[in-house]
């Protein structure tokens, strides 16, 4: 018997080889099946007949198939199914492109439903590409909600071997489970806020009757979600102040001695976020705050702050980076700007591993989180770019090296500037300093969409920079999986195709530019499938002026540190989010001198709203504040990085949502901290724990 809480591989009608493919899509069992959020809905709801339909309109007909036949396209060959449809006004035509299996399903005789746009062409009104629904005598005489067509059809985020037209059918076979599922939210919850029950919502989200009917359902699950993130942070905030922490004495007259040592001023905003730190890491609970500042908005200096006092307590302290090449830059960094106040500085990564016993930093990458590492008596944690480090790393850091009765204290770094409701969801656990300020000396970088016909003339300034004894970043294009036509069934595989595709664009566009483009300059050459030696080469050479023309995929996204680099120009730059094309814009205008960010969309890409944002915006604040007007939350964080899911994320687009949900929140657990009589929420909120980057 079928069961809501049957593991997905067990349901009828899903064979084993699908199997790691839905659980890809966190559809573990028939329960996650039924809660799986559509992304969108294309509204088939206008049944007309053959006679009453104008070119244009997005119809459904329902008819009888007169004829249906196949056929190829003389000049690209193309093949067609073409089918005659008729009901009683009239007869119109259904064409098909490369859906061979047609013929198989569709037979002369099929009552059918089609849905999609019909338009009058020379043969008469046509519909092309239309959905399809096969209408049987028995789903006629019980008047059966159909699955595909005629209604609002809920389209949901696919992959490769999962449809939407195959995720609507199982869903309909086990959509009568519903009524089995315990609903985690309390009535006086759902009363207050009025919300839907749990089953009334799953039926209004795969099958509603109207626009309102889905919108309360997605208003159901919007909050329901949003809650297990609030309830989680708030948990999490409670739980660390009853932790204890070692005291970091804020030394004042040190603090004074260090900024004094910096060849620069520091911001207003860069004190300020010194300031709070010291204080927090005085206290003997653990600090848990969010150090979040634009591209180059000094958020390194303010952690040297923070490494200097805990080493001069006599403390340790580990900076986690999410690449090797950071990792080593930070290293360097942070040795440059301590040594005067003899801090030794330790790197360890996948290819140095070391562990000096005199050293009071480790500057590493994940590699610091294996379970055979141990540093004693560590007392600060600093996570750069935290939202690539989720719950579980972040966890395993701090087992692996907690101190008996001492927590680190903990210190998260991020350059995407977010939106205070999209922190006080996301982050609601921390505590936020903001670098708003930018160094005086900086200028803004001045950013240009550069379509086909202005290439010549985009490449001429390139010249001129280097001539100039400046040097270029080049961007290349961002290969989605849909265009790699032979991708694997599993997960490795599918990311090692997609690795091989942009290693072969970067070698392809290395070429252009050392042949074709500029035979006279020194062009280099960077890419994921490097060996950390490799890349580290690449990177001091560029770095030390020996190269002119860095080529490379989103690797130097984050952090990488060339004072000299006044140009970057991103190829295909419409693949990209906006928060990954800011990243990268960050990568020049890190000296006095004016640098230049050239926006190159694909051929077949164009100007789109996000890119002239990036344009428009001077700072990554403004920047999240267009791109939440332009998109919501999803485009700007990345749903993928941050570990939120769609609904949650058009869930943070709403603010006053965010204030009854934290509200909520505090109320369940004023009345019950250990969430005792609520236990299908602590189950929820534990699990989705698991999924999301809640640093």
């Amino acid at each position: 018997m079928t069961t809501v809480d049957m593991p997905i591989e067990q349901m009828p009608k899903v064979s084993r080889a699908i199997v790691p493919v839905l659980k890809r899509l966190g559809i573990n069992t028939v329960y996650d099946l039924l809660t799986y959020i559509p992304s969108r809905y294309e509204d088939f709801s206008n049944k007309k007949q053959i006679v009453d339909i104008v070119s244009g309109d997005v119809i459904t007909l329902r008819g009888v198939i007169r004829a249906i036949s196949r056929f190829r396209t003389k000049g690209s060959g193309a093949l067609l199914i073409q089918a005659s449809v008729a009901d009683d006004t009239g007869i119109m035509k259904a064409i098909w492109f490369n859906q061979p299996y047609l013929l198989r399903t569709l037979v002369v005789g099929n009552l059918v439903n089609l849905s999609g746009k019909a338009e009058l062409r020379p043969g008469g009104m046509t519909m092309t590409n239309p959905s399809y629904e096969k209408i049987s005598l028995q789903a006629l005489a019980q008047a059966s909600t159909p699955i595909h067509t005629g209604r609002l059809v809920p389209i949901y985020p696919e992959t490769r071997g999962i449809t939407s037209r195959w995720l609507r059918y199982l869903i309909s076979c086990s959509i009568a489970l519903r009524e089995q599922m315990e609903d985690p939210l309390p009535p006086d919850i759902r009363k207050e806020f009025n919300l839907l029950e749990l089953k009334d919502a799953v039926l209004s989200l795969h099958v509603p009757r109207s626009y309102d009917d889905m919108g309360r359902a997605m208003a159901r699950f919007e909050f329901e979600y949003l809650l297990m993130i609030q309830l989680y942070s708030l948990r999490e905030r409670a739980v660390m102040k009853q932790n204890q922490a070692a005291v970091i004495p804020a030394d004042v007259r040190l603090m004074k001695e260090f900024v004094g040592s910096l060849p620069f001023s520091l911001t207003d905003a860069q004190r300020r976020s010194v300031w709070e730190i010291i204080k927090d890491m005085e206290k003997p609970i653990p600090m848990n705050r969010l150090l979040e500042g634009d591209v180059g908005s000094g958020k390194t200096v303010v952690a040297a702050a923070a490494l200097l006092l805990t080493a001069r307590a006599g403390k340790r302290a580990c900076v986690l980076a999410p690449t090797e090449i950071l990792a080593k830059q930070h290293a360097q960094t942070f040795e440059k700007i301590l040594k005067p106040f003899d801090v030794r500085v330790a790197i360890y990564t996948a290819s140095e591993k070391r562990i000096p016993s005199k050293s009071s930093v480790f500057v590493g990458t994940h590699a610091l989180l294996q379970k055979n590492i141990r540093i004693s008596n560590l007392a600060l944690v600093i996570v750069d770019e935290q939202h690539r480090f989720g719950v579980e790393q972040r966890a395993a850091l701090l087992r692996h090296h907690r101190i008996q009765t001492e927590h680190p204290h903990f210190l998260s770094m991020t350059a995407t500037p977010i939106p205070r409701t999209l922190a006080l969801t996301i982050y609601g656990d921390l505590d936020v300093s903001l670098l708003d300020e930018m160094p005086k000396n900086r200028k803004p970088i001045i950013t240009r969409v550069v379509n086909q016909g202005g290439r010549g003339e985009a490449y001429e300034f390139i010249r001129q920079e280097i001539t100039r004894g400046r040097q270029v970043f080049v961007i290349c294009p961002r290969i989605e999986i849909a265009e790699i036509t032979d991708t694997p069934k599993t997960g490795k595989k599918v990311q090692a195709s997609l690795m091989a595709a942009e290693v072969k664009t970067v070698i392809a566009e290395h070429e252009k530019l050392t042949h074709v483009i500029f035979p006279d300059f020194r062009v280099g050459m960077l890419h994921g499938k490097m060996k950390p030696k490799e890349k580290s080469a690449i990177m001091n050479h560029f770095r030390d002026c020996m190269i002119d023309i860095l080529v490379a995929t989103s690797v130097i996204e984050v952090g990488v540190d060339v004072p000299n680099a006044t140009v970057i120009m991103i190829e295909g730059a419409e693949r990209f989010g906006l928060a990954q094309l800011h990243q990268f814009r960050g990568r020049v205008g890190r000296a006095d001198e004016q640098s230049y960010c050239f926006l190159f969309p694909s051929e077949r890409g164009m100007a789109s709203d996000r890119l002239n944002a990036l344009v428009q915006a001077k700072s990554g604040f403004e920047l999240a504040e267009i791109d939440l007007r332009l998109r919501g939350p999803g485009e700007f964080l990345g749903t993928k990085q941050s570990g939120i899911s769609s609904i949650g994320m058009a869930a943070l687009a709403k603010p006053h949502l965010v204030r009854d949900v934290r509200k909520a929140a505090q109320d369940i657990l004023k009345k019950d901290p250990d969430l005792r009589t609520h236990q299908l929420i602590k189950e929820k909120m534990s699990a989705m724990a698991r999924m999301i980057h809640n640093e």
